[in-house]
């Protein structure tokens, strides 16, 4: 994927909110371009207010849209950072995610660093993360349509069903930090 978007490649960036990674993917790769999608109006505002800020508005476009209906397809990698296990519909939002890479390209999934049971999150990271979830993760799915309440505690399990739920058949952990999981899901 480093090659392909140092040579030049299309980016989603879904649920960007205030565009931080959308910015600094687009900083990384400067002969690629992205499309930042969030459902938030003034979130949106405020990333092409940053991207302009960061020399960057040449290639980089944000849109206010759902994670169900950012527009485009053909993207090399579609990217979510840190919120599928916010969304209201993660299942429908992975659905629609099917549709939009290139033949040959992979969504990447950062969810936050979370085991498939109680036990494995008893710990710093996991402590910290059940709180964040219960303020903010949680209600914001449940304020939105379906409210399905994944929250940060989901695990790798539960994020396979989704993104098979939605379409997908190959899903893999690609890296991990104290704080995040990577995924790569693939049709």
């Amino acid at each position: 994927m480093v090659d392909k978007l140092t040579r030049g490649a299309t980016v989603a960036d879904v649920g960007c909110g205030h565009g931080a990674s959308t910015i600094l993917m687009a900083q990384a790769f400067p002969a690629s371009t992205f499309v930042g999608s969030d459902y938030h109006p003034e979130s949106i505002a405020t990333a092409r207010q940053r991207a302009l800020e960061a020399g960057v508005q040449d290639r980089v476009r944000f849109e206010v849209a759902p994670a169900g209906g950012f527009s485009g397809t053909g993207f090399a990698p579609v990217t979510m950072f840190d919120c599928l296990h916010d969304m209201g519909d993660p299942v429908g939002a992975t659905r629609h995610v099917r549709g939009a890479p290139a033949d040959d390209g992979t969504w990447m999934v950062v969810e936050p660093m979370a085991g498939d049971h109680v036990e494995d999150n008893l710990n710093p990271v996991g402590r910290a993360y059940y709180g964040f979830s219960t303020l903010l993760c949680t209600p914001s799915s449940l304020s939105q349509d379906v409210g399905l309440a994944l929250g940060t505690q989901a695990g790798p399990s539960r994020i396979r069903d989704v993104t098979t739920a939605g379409g997908f058949t190959r899903f893999a952990r690609v890296a991990e930090t104290p704080f995040n999981r990577v995924f790569e899901v693939r049709p």
